[in-house]
């Protein structure tokens, strides 16, 4: 089955849902560092400031630099960022090339980055580039490049993926100068030997077209061996970075690496990987009131007898049984919390249509398998997934996720690998873990009897389900309430007047409903409800006996018997009901509105 190559390895610790870090044997170190670093290499010579329409390139550049960092500061706080001109004729760099300026060196990203990138947009006046840092044409693009391979590497924190965005409009830097192209497109390679992408984001003055066959196609080392000689439309490019989205960045690791067993003698190694998570607000961090440092807590366990600070050696686990205390050992705690080896131990197989909508109870996980671990498991669970989808059947295993965990049923439910029209992968191949619940989870609920809606009240409530119903996706509706939260940071770091409008999507589009429903929703509201009933309105407070009065004059009105021939009775509210119950003189088995409906269809034989 196609698939099983092309996904990198994920690493990394087995941990709870609460954070805490699995003890069992059976785990790997990620291999990923937590970090990632991105660089923006901007070119500055004066081309790059040649006004258009509406900005300059290296406005949009700015601009793209600063969105990112706004997004970076709430999707992923951790990751570096560096921003590095070239063409200019002030030069600050480590290396001391000439024309090469680094304007923020690799650094979380923060607020007063943010400001400073807004200096170069919205004060010119007061920002004059050419007076501050100038433009020369006499730069070196390999000792720009060889300058953010030295950021990269002097940076004294771990960074897992490296990545340079390389911003010009100019399609063939060096055009009289041989040498220093050869050198441009050498040192392009060391970054890629060196674990450091390299992307162009090529810019495009009015007019003009940027022709790749020129230089860039080998510089790129993802475009050196294709016969590729257009760059695609770099308008999608753009647009990604600047989309303003205030979202949290999960790092696309296992879980957990974890045994499967199929039988005795037969296992295969997966990783876990969580799908679906619940985004909350970030946790609150505890500040001293007089420096504004963040305070780390430090807890102690005392002996309140003598005020001794105890040692984890020195705890006992307690029960109480028949009034007396029998103290365990840690070893015998956790003895007794061991429920087997971790891992999934496959039990048997049940057809897929046996995996109920119902049974669900938790967010489900996903496994793929893991070949560093155990040699062939790719093999043997590429043959599993590929049976369990020709039969249709889906896996049912016990899981145990720890040594601590307490067993669990789960069901496998495999996953057949899907691409889109351009040939890229839509859903990756692998097996979700479906929880199960026990059969003391489950409850039968008693439901007491209601009146049933009619043949054509029902019918027209399908007309307007349909009429209603659109494709759901989840992620195209964010949390007002974490939006809001974050627009109200981003106001307070930035010293903002009040903070950007956040649209409430949870909201229902009244004016569209109306305009593609709002002649059967009335339809349907003559059917259910009784006439001059408004749906969502609230009742004003009638006096003492006046529901009574009320009934009692509209009874008088109505002609019940053809209003029950009509089937019209549903309509009717329960005292108007009762009081055309009493005027015909009908015994009753109780006072709901069900039961006086069916008390009176009884007595005109209806």
């Amino acid at each position: 089955m196609a698939g099983f190559d092309d996904l990198p390895t994920w690493g990394g610790n087995f941990a709870d849902d609460d954070g805490d870090e699995d003890e069992g044997e059976y785990q790997t170190q990620t291999r990923w560092g937590s970090k990632d670093g991105l660089i923006f290499l901007i070119d500055c010579t004066e081309s790059m400031f040649e006004k258009s329409e509406e900005q300059s390139n290296f406005e949009l550049a700015i601009k793209c630099a600063k969105n990112v960092i706004q997004n970076k500061i709430i999707s992923s706080d951790k990751d570096l960022m560096g921003i590095v001109f070239y063409g200019t004729e002030k030069e600050s760099n480590s290396s001391d090339f000439k024309h090469i300026y680094v304007n923020f060196d690799l650094e979380l990203p923060g607020a007063p980055r943010v400001l400073e990138l807004e200096a170069f947009l919205e004060e010119p006046e007061n920002n004059d580039f050419s007076s501050n840092y100038g433009h020369n044409d006499n730069y070196s693009l390999s000792e720009a490049m060889w300058t953010c391979q030295n950021m990269f590497s002097n940076c004294s924190q771990k960074i897992g993926y490296k990545r340079v965005l390389l911003f010009t409009n100019n399609d063939i830097p060096h055009s009289h100068n041989a040498a220093l192209q050869r050198q441009a497109i050498k040192k392009a390679k060391d970054l890629a030997e060196t674990g450091v992408e390299l992307e162009l984001m090529h810019m495009q003055n009015p007019g003009q077209t940027f022709d790749v066959t020129l230089f860039y196609r080998d510089l790129l080392i993802e475009l050196d061996s294709e016969d590729t000689t257009v760059l695609p439309d770099p308008s999608q490019k753009f647009e990604e970075l600047l989309t303003r989205v205030r979202s949290k960045d999960h790092k696309k690791r296992a879980t957990g690496r974890i045994p499967l067993t199929l039988g005795e003698g037969m296992q295969l190694s997966v990783g876990v990987y969580n799908l679906v998570r619940t985004c909350t607000k970030p946790a609150a961090v505890k500040l001293y009131k007089k420096t504004n440092e963040e305070v780390k807590t430090v807890s102690k366990t005392v002996l309140t007898e003598t005020a001794e600070v105890l040692m984890p050696q020195d705890l006992k686990v307690s029960q109480e049984y028949s009034g007396r205390k029998i103290c365990f050992e840690n070893e015998e705690v956790r003895e007794m919390k061991n429920f087997g080896a971790t891992g999934l131990h496959l039990m048997g197989f049940k057809p897929t249509s046996s995996l109920k909508r119902y049974l669900h109870t938790k967010p489900a996980q996903f496994i793929y398998p893991d070949e560093s671990i155990i040699e062939g498991s790719i093999t043997a669970f590429c043959a599993l997934l590929k049976k369990c989808i020709e039969k249709d059947v889906i896996g049912l295993c016990k899981y145990i996720r720890s040594k601590s965990s307490t067993p669990v049923f789960v069901a496998l439910l495999p996953q057949e690998e899907e691409f889109d029209e351009n040939n890229v992968q839509v859903t990756p191949p692998g097996f979700h873990v479906i929880f199960l619940p026990f059969a003391d989870d489950m409850r039968k609920v008693t439901h007491e009897n209601t009146p049933r809606a009619k043949t054509d009240q029902v019918d027209k409530a399908k007309d307007l389900i349909k009429k209603l119903t659109r494709p759901f996706r989840s992620e195209d509706i964010e949390n007002p309430a974490l939006q809001t939260h974050y627009a109200n940071l981003e106001a307070l770091a930035l010293d903002r007047d009040a903070p950007d409008s956040v649209q409430d999507l949870t909201l229902p589009d009244e004016r569209g409903i109306t305009k593609r429903a709002g002649k059967i929703i009335e339809e349907f509201k003559e059917l259910v409800f009784p006439e001059g009933y408004t749906p969502g309105a609230k009742r004003k407070a009638t006096p003492a006996g006046g529901a009574a009065k009320k009934a009692k004059a509209e009874s008088q009105d109505i002609d019940i018997r053809k209003e029950a021939e009509d089937g019209k009775l549903g309509k009717l509210t329960v005292p108007v009901l009762k009081e055309a119950v009493k005027n015909l003189k009908i015994k009753t088995t109780g006072t709901k509105k069900a039961d006086l409906i069916d008390a009176i269809t009884d007595h005109f034989d209806l």
